[in-house]
């Protein structure tokens, strides 16, 4: 296929260029995965919240239906359904911050 020596010559070179490139590219992943981790982790805490909310206030509608009493339930059930859900977002945010915590000792660690 390729005989003459230029061309093979040329073909190496460009077999060293598109290798470079993937050197640099295989480097900017991480820091873009990183990016998109840390945007599902708030994506992941803002839907727990808001399931909390949601959650008291049908459960807290729903007995007032039952029983009557219009807005008892459905205040005390809704700020129960927040305190839910808040507890839960910071867990998640407590559990991030530890993996990203060590991620970046791993890295402290290989620095020096």
């Amino acid at each position: 296929m390729v005989t003459e020596p230029e061309d093979k010559q040329r073909l190496a070179d460009l077999e060293a260029r598109i290798e470079a490139l993937k050197g640099v590219q295989s480097r900017d992943t991480p820091a873009e995965d990183d990016h998109y981790r840390q945007a599902n982790k708030a994506w992941q805490m803002v839907t727990e919240l808001v399931a909390g909310l949601m959650i008291g206030f049908g459960m807290g509608y729903g007995l007032d239906l039952l029983v009557g009493t219009l807005p008892l339930f459905l205040v005390v059930f809704t700020l129960l359904g927040f305190a839910a859900g808040v507890r839960v977002m910071m867990r998640t945010a407590q559990a991030a911050q530890e993996q990203t915590g060590g991620q970046s000792d791993a890295a402290h660690d290989e620095r020096t």
